[in-house]
């Protein structure tokens, strides 16, 4: 990193960008080195909250915890935000005791924050702190404690705050990331919570509707090696589908299996394609949904599935790009 006094203007911009992001990711360090068994304490309390998550905090504490409402109340965990003020002036009345709060402040002695601990006591919610300081008000008053200090700030005069927001946003997505795993929210449910963004009606078409039917790469299952691998080369998909006469799958032939047949010496050009193909590979129907086949394709590690009827003739093929929006699928040079 560049030397610099607090007293100088620097120009080099680039360098200083570049140490910029090297304190935040010293704090980020920190922080993922610090994580341990109050961690856990927090997640069993958001898991296990039978009423709304509420996060609160001031200024940019306040900013960061309106991002994390919302990142919960989309994944899972119904939340939202509380201005602090606002709070100890009336809003305070939407609290329940069955609700957890989680407080965001990285002194831990904003006044404001603080001045309305005891009515969360009263009313019995249970209260995670966000904070730097875990000797301060807020970190005492509270029932876990998730410590999100940073060795300092990027400001040249350790004032604004910078890598400190940062370390607190990275802390509120992984408690969230560790929800969606802990509550098994899918696909499915995420479009549930998303029905008009891109990703969610993307997620809501049918496979049929996303299909390749025509020009897609396909042989017959009695065919020699080297012509199935030419169809393979030209069909720009990375996998070309094994019929019988009748149109029923019967296997398929990706890059993959092509490499793994070379190194074992077993590529032989006129031998039947059926002695290097996958047999009996994963297919899925054209009613499926998308959310259900990038579920089937993420624990297969599939970028491409042929697409069957009931007696199991070929329909098409769809690959991973498609239902992720990615536009046209080209892999052939």
């Amino acid at each position: 990193m560049s030397d610099c006094t607090c007293g100088e203007r620097r120009t080099d911009w680039i360098p200083l960008g570049r140490d910029v992001l090297d304190i935040e990711i010293e704090g980020l360090t920190a922080l993922r080195d610090r994580l341990g068994p109050s961690f856990e304490a927090a997640l069993a309390l958001l898991a296990g909250c039978r009423g709304r998550v509420v996060v609160t905090g001031l200024g940019k504490s306040g900013l960061v915890g309106r991002k994390l409402a919302a990142t919960l109340s989309s994944t899972g965990t119904p939340a939202f935000f509380l201005h602090p003020v606002e709070g100890a002036h009336g809003d305070m009345g939407s609290l329940r005791a069955e609700d957890v709060v989680i407080a965001i402040s990285n002194s831990g002695e904003t006044d404001e924050l603080n001045a309305i601990l005891p009515s969360l006591r009263a009313i019995g919610t249970s209260i995670i702190a966000m904070t730097g300081k875990a000797q301060s008000t807020l970190g005492r008053a509270a029932d876990v404690v998730l410590d999100s200090g940073v060795p300092r700030e990027a400001c040249p005069h350790n004032l604004a705050p910078t890598a400190s927001t940062t370390a607190v946003l990275a802390l509120g997505d992984a408690l969230a990331v560790c929800l969606i795993h802990w509550k098994s929210f899918t696909e499915n449910d995420f479009l549930r919570y998303h029905p008009g963004g891109s990703l969610g009606q993307r997620l809501r078409l049918r496979v049929q509707e996303l299909m390749h039917t025509t020009g897609i790469p396909v042989t017959q299952d009695d065919v020699g090696q080297e012509e199935a691998v030419r169809v393979l080369d030209k069909g720009g998909f990375g996998a070309v589908a094994v019929v019988d006469g009748s149109g029923r799958l019967m296997g398929i032939l990706t890059d993959g299996d092509v490499r793994r047949a070379v190194i074992r010496g077993d590529y032989a050009p006129r031998t039947p394609v059926t002695a290097i193909m996958t047999c009996n590979p994963r297919s899925a129907r054209s009613d499926q949904s998308v959310a259900e086949l990038l579920d089937i394709m993420e624990q297969k590690a599939i970028t491409v599935l042929p697409i069957v009827d009931d007696a199991h003739r070929l329909l098409g093929l769809i690959h991973l790009h498609d239902l992720l929006g990615k536009g046209g699928v080209s892999f052939a040079g």
